[in-house]
């Protein structure tokens, strides 16, 4: 059984009965080049792997699967610390490819309680939404500063409750504070009026839409990369998930927005919003702002089917709590810690919004 790309294909050749040249023309690959991929002192690059499962049509998945592990083998044979490296890899690749990456797991009885208990609470709400327009603004406003404040408190911006309100509202500028702690607020409040014109609008969750709450981040802070996937690899500081290299980036946000489009119409919208929000977390495709991202499409989601902001706190206890449950999913596979996390924080605020919106 050949174990090897080059083994495979050569295998190939000899069992079809061409000869090189043959193969040469077949392919329009040069004849030189053939033989090195046989005698595997080359890796072909992929448009010509396409072009040689073309001919070898009943072998094109397990040369592509070789071919990959050809590539694999490549990036990591120099590498001192290359086991430790897949040891750490390989739960995420596991999680990636298993069947949970299109088909999630059956829920425990307790999280479709949970899940059952918020869609209680919204119907609640959906009967008592404000009808005084002063009313109305007010709690957006109310709910739209805290979710900013609490957003950027996660990443570090050191601006108070008061002052982020000052800054938003007001636009007042707060001694001491940096000119990016300013622009995170504002650029967070203005990604919050674009998700409700969206909702308003009733626009599709695309790339395009992605790379537009995004640009709105970074907006003034990072001119460059804002709406742009990162060029470069990334660390995420105080996570032991390492995020994928970016040429892989392409095809993973391929993945993204097929699952996108796969489970938007049957899966429950708190457990797709938290998928979605957890995935764009674990790829990290932009140079920064990747959570506020995240969690503003989470929202985006729920917004979408009628429940409100789900509002993450950036407090010390609450912030490592977050991160704890993202990196069980990051590094374990189990998403349930993180799911129960949204779920929690998405009946305060459902609860929250109950009582500032009965009557009296």
């Amino acid at each position: 059984m050949e174990t090897t790309f080059n083994q495979k294909l050569l295998s190939l050749r000899m069992s079809a009965g061409l000869k090189l040249r043959e193969l040469a023309m077949a392919t329009g690959i040069d004849q030189a080049l053939l033989s090195k991929y046989e005698n595997g002192s080359r890796v072909p690059p992929e448009t010509h792997l396409g072009l040689l499962s073309a001919v070898y049509q009943a072998a094109s998945r397990e040369l592509r699967i070789l071919w990959l592990a050809e590539k694999l083998y490549h990036l990591l044979k120099d590498e001192e610390l290359a086991n430790e490296a897949w040891m750490v890899a390989e739960p995420r690749m596991h999680y990636l490819n298993s069947s949970q990456a299109t088909q999630l797991q059956k829920l425990d009885p307790p999280t479709r309680a949970a899940l059952t208990k918020l869609d209680d609470l919204r119907s609640e709400l959906l009967l008592h939404q404000p009808v005084d327009a002063t009313q109305k603004q007010k709690m957006q406003e109310y709910f739209a500063v805290q979710y900013t404040y609490e957003s950027n408190r996660i990443e570090g911006n050191t601006l108070t409750l008061g002052e982020t309100r000052a800054v938003v509202m007001d636009g007042i500028t707060i001694a001491g504070k940096s000119v990016t702690e300013h622009l995170e607020a504002i650029n967070h409040l203005e990604a919050i009026a674009l998700l409700e014109d969206l909702v308003a609008g009733k626009t599709a969750f695309t790339e395009r839409v992605l790379l537009q709450i995004h640009g709105l981040i970074l907006r003034g802070i990072d001119r460059s990369n804002a709406g742009v996937y990162r060029g470069v690899e990334v660390r995420i500081t105080g996570s032991s998930h390492v995020p994928p290299q970016p040429y892989i980036l392409g095809k993973l946000m391929e993945d993204y927005f097929l699952f996108y489009q796969k489970h938007h119409r049957t899966l429950h919208p708190v457990l797709l919003a938290a998928e979605m929000h957890e995935r764009l977390v674990s790829i990290h495709p932009f140079i920064d702002g990747n959570g506020r991202t995240a969690r503003l499409v989470m929202n985006l989601i729920l917004l979408t089917n009628g429940y409100p902001t789900c509002i993450l706190k950036g407090d010390p206890e609450a912030r490592l709590r977050y991160y704890r449950a993202l990196e069980k999913v990051q590094l374990e596979g189990q998403p349930l810690s993180f799911y129960h996390l949204i779920i929690q924080a998405l009946q305060e605020a459902l609860q929250e919004h109950l009582a500032l919106s009965r009557p009296g």
